[in-house]
């Protein structure tokens, strides 16, 4: 079917993406690159786009105003402090977040933000940390400050083949806590394997239950509005990278304010305190968001957080949520339906195959005429050919992962018995040698700017591996470690 036949079909099953022309238009005058180059994004899990505005309006500030480190009174300094607080201001707006009841502190990205509270939290000898499966590697770091401690640490598990919570184990679990400690629990809104979007009813559910919950909003936020003063978790990380491409080096923590006597920080630094003596062999913290950003913030990059989230909202947060949800129906529709000639399904979806519930990040393997995996890096290798940005791996999120593929804890264990260092390339090798076991997926993943040529090419693409063998197909010629980081 040509793309223009295919298109005809698209919208006539998904009409609301009519409503979503006006990002066409806006495709061609600030994302123009993509087409210039050639180029079919679909890694918006991995890290948005930039507009040709937000680097244009940057550009301008940095080349128009004289501005210095805000850690000071001068005049420089003081201009840089009004860009920085003006965009705290606006990140806490945008997310409807009152100043009166949170606090926005800029964190280099969401990993920072997830540990700030990992390593301040309270955790003591009987509190629990409880997170669910399908956690991002940051998420399940926090578990070695609950572990030091004292802090019991519990996985809720996810289901196959849709990898949703297990609602009744995630209940009992939080039932389970002792009101008089600490507890702290963590999910994500999205999965950034999956895309599942968890109930944000989970929040309130974990408040009853005495619980703390700090809400991963990183692959969630992209594509939908993340009301944050309607939700009230007690904590929430989110990745500006994530969201609209630029600048890439910064992140946010929202905090309550009526929790911040939760946290003790480990450790002080320039900026975090109002006083410090060596002589007197003491310190006092600010009381504000100051203590929690460590020495001089990246201050000529944090007003362009303000430039990214007036672009985003200059396009309605609506349209590009309805765009995605279209986008992606159609892309799980058509790869479901890729059959080899003998009737095996090519593709294998890890996660909901519609559009209940779910975001923009599919993620696949395919299977060749006899039911045998295809090689990831193979099918990233001849996607790179294609101009095809995709992503493989395990997207930094192995519970998810070990799920999917149906690997058991006895299989992983023997990876960690010895205490010598696997990388993820030997992981890979060891578990298909000595259990026939993947641990790696292909993740296709649409956002923003994605229109129906570029998921149609991607399925075209696809569909060019049917009624193939794995050694026709051949194998990866650039399998390395560097091309196989756990990446996010």
């Amino acid at each position: 079917m040509s793309q223009s036949q295919a298109f005809t079909q698209f919208t006539a099953k998904f009409p609301a993406y009519a409503q979503t022309a006006a990002i066409d238009e806006l495709r061609t005058n600030e994302y123009g690159r993509l087409e210039r180059e050639g180029q079919i994004y679909l890694d918006y899990t991995g890290g948005g786009l930039h507009a040709d505005s937000q680097i244009h309006a940057h550009l301008k500030m940095l080349t128009e105003r004289t501005l210095g480190n805000p850690h000071s009174n001068n005049p420089t300094s003081l201009a840089m402090t009004k860009l920085v607080e003006s965009a705290r201001s606006y990140v806490l707006s945008y997310f409807n977040a009152s100043p009166d009841e949170y606090i926005a502190v800029f964190t280099p990205n969401a990993s920072g933000a997830l540990r700030v509270v990992g390593e301040a939290y309270r955790f003591c000898e009987g509190s629990q940390y409880a997170l669910t499966f399908d956690n991002h590697n940051s998420v399940n770091g926090i578990r070695e400050f609950a572990k030091a401690k004292g802090a019991q640490v519990h996985y809720i598990p996810v289901v196959a083949p849709e990898l949703r919570l297990d609602m009744e184990a995630t209940v009992e679990q939080l039932e389970s806590g002792d009101r008089s400690k600490n507890n702290l629990f963590i999910f994500p809104a999205q999965s950034n394997f999956s895309g599942v979007q968890h109930s944000l009813g989970l929040i309130e559910m974990a408040h009853e239950c005495g619980w703390d919950v700090l809400l991963d909003c990183a692959a969630f936020a992209p594509t939908n509005r993340c009301n944050i003063g309607r939700l009230k978790p007690d904590f929430a990380a989110f990745s500006f990278y994530k969201m609209f491409g630029f600048p890439t080096g910064l992140g946010c923590l929202l905090m309550r304010r009526d929790k911040l006597h939760k946290l003790t920080r480990p450790w002080f630094a320039g900026g975090t305190i109002q006083i410090a003596s060596v002589q007197g062999n003491g310190h006092y913290l600010h009381t504000n968001e100051a203590a929690f950003e460590d020495g001089t913030v990246d201050y000529l990059n944090i007003p362009a957080i303000e430039t990214g989230l007036r672009h985003i909202e200059s396009i309605g947060m609506h349209l590009i949520h309805e765009r995605v949800v279209c986008l992606t129906g159609w892309l799980l529709d058509t790869l479901t339906q890729l059959r080899h000639a003998n009737g095996r399904p090519l593709v294998r979806v890890f996660g909901p195959t519609n559009t209940v519930a779910r975001g923009g990040t599919v993620t696949v393997i395919l299977l060749d005429k006899n039911g045998r995996v295809i090689d990831d890096q193979r099918v990233e290798e001849l996607a790179n050919h294609a101009n095809i940005s995709l992503r493989t791996g395990c997207f930094c999120n192995p519970g998810a992962g070990e799920v999917a593929h149906e690997l058991t804890s006895r299989e992983m264990v023997t990876f960690f018995e010895t205490g010598k260092p696997v990388s993820f390339s030997e992981l890979r090798m060891a578990m298909l040698e000595q259990f026939e076991k993947s641990v790696s997926a292909i993740r296709v993943s649409v956002g923003l700017v994605t229109n129906f040529a570029d998921v149609y090419q991607c399925a075209m693409f696809m569909r060019g591996f049917l009624d193939k063998t794995t050694e026709e197909i051949g194998p990866a010629k650039f399998p390395s470690d560097h091309l196989l980081r756990d990446s996010a």
